[in-house]
């Protein structure tokens, strides 16, 4: 049996190795993984505490609706409970705005790099994908994306905070963005890091969803909130928007379990605000120790830095990989000689400086 001739150009998704493959591959006692942008402080106590107190009852199917958290969300966020849709995470959401609006024929425009998934759900719908370069500094080119738009362009991806380069789209250039736009084309914004961005960095992309109906904002719960493990992410829009997406949408894709921790995870801003500030702490200070040995890095308003390295990623990440840090390697994201790093912990953090300092001593040594 054959599948559709456009999958014979595409590969599964393959995660990197896990802890305890590396661990046995090369002997180590200890593994710290900075390659998949997690929360390294875990998740509310809240939801721990919840989830003992009393779980859902598993032999029964999901709330289909979402209902706790989507009332959860509409009070917290001032929007209409019907502008809400749900799934597991916001990569499901992308597969759905690929589902509902994409055909053959049809074409998307994204930046490059930005996150794979865009590219990858269009290809299977058999739509066209228009990648535009970011500019040198890593963030999106939105002049360029635009003059690439035609009348079979239906979605445009934008990422902010973008993954892998961490640059986040200016509040003037988004709305000059919004302004030209034509209102056929889906603008798909990408909120995924959102809570790790500093306040003056936020374009407030929320409060143009009611100015602009072909707007959707997407969030999750999978970085800052911790719960990676449960997948669950979620997007705003227009009721027709959200519509469109509730008929190609599974009726039971998100758990229970991920629902119930969800609603916890909301309730407790104050584990949000601690995770914000260590990680701006600890990334600030990994930002100074590559100044002092003149590594390049870009604008990050993330819980991951894109590192410029004096070697190719694929050796960088052989060489960490062998004394115990996972990264991922700036080849499998499209950008040779580059290393996309997640923020750790302080002492992981200090872990990692003494690895790059060893190698950039040893390198100058040679040199």
């Amino acid at each position: 049996m054959e599948g559709k001739p456009v999958l014979t150009q595409l590969s599964p998704y393959k995660q990197g190795k896990q802890t305890k493959e590396i661990q046995e591959e090369y002997g180590l006692d200890h593994i710290v993984k900075l390659a998949s942008n997690e929360n390294p402080y875990g998740y509310s106590e809240k939801v721990r505490q919840n989830l003992i107190d009393g779980l859902p009852e598993f032999n029964i199917y999901p709330d289909g609706y979402t209902g706790k958290l989507r009332e959860s969300l509409s009070l917290r966020l001032n929007f209409n409970q019907n502008q809400f849709i749900f799934g597991s995470g916001t990569e499901e959401i992308i597969q759905m705005l690929c589902r509902s609006f994409l055909v053959a024929g049809s074409n998307v425009i994204m930046a490059a790099p930005t996150f794979p998934q865009y590219k990858h759900y269009a290809l299977i719908e058999g739509a066209a994908v228009k990648e535009i370069p970011t500019n040198k500094h890593g963030y999106h080119d939105l002049e360029r994306m635009l003059a690439a738009i035609d009348e079979k362009t239906k979605i445009v991806w934008l990422c902010s905070p973008n993954n892998p380069t961490g640059t986040v789209i200016s509040d003037k250039d988004f709305e000059s963005f919004m302004n030209k736009c034509p209102k056929h084309v889906v603008v798909a914004f990408d909120e995924a890091y959102y809570e790790f961005m500093d306040r003056e960095a936020d374009v407030n992309a929320l409060s143009y969803i009611n100015r602009f109906h072909n707007l959707i904002v997407m969030r999750t719960f999978s970085k800052a909130y911790g719960l990676a493990g449960l997948r669950i992410g979620y997007g705003i829009a227009n009721e027709q928007i959200v519509t469109t997406l509730d008929k190609v949408r599974g009726p039971f894709n998100t758990t229970s379990i991920a629902q119930f921790a969800a609603v916890a995870a909301l309730e407790d801003q104050s584990f949000i605000e601690h995770t914000y500030d260590k990680n701006k702490k600890v990334k600030a200070a990994f930002e100074t120790f590559l100044d002092t040995i003149g590594w390049e890095y870009y604008d990050s308003e993330t819980n991951f830095l894109l590192v410029h390295t004096p070697v190719s990623g694929m050796e960088m990440y052989q060489y960490l990989v062998e004394n115990g840090f996972i990264i991922r390697p700036g080849e499998l994201l499209g950008i040779p000689g580059t290393i996309r790093v997640s923020i750790g912990t302080e002492q992981e953090m200090e872990e990692l400086q003494r690895l790059l300092l060893q190698f950039y001593q040893d390198r100058m040594k040679v040199l």
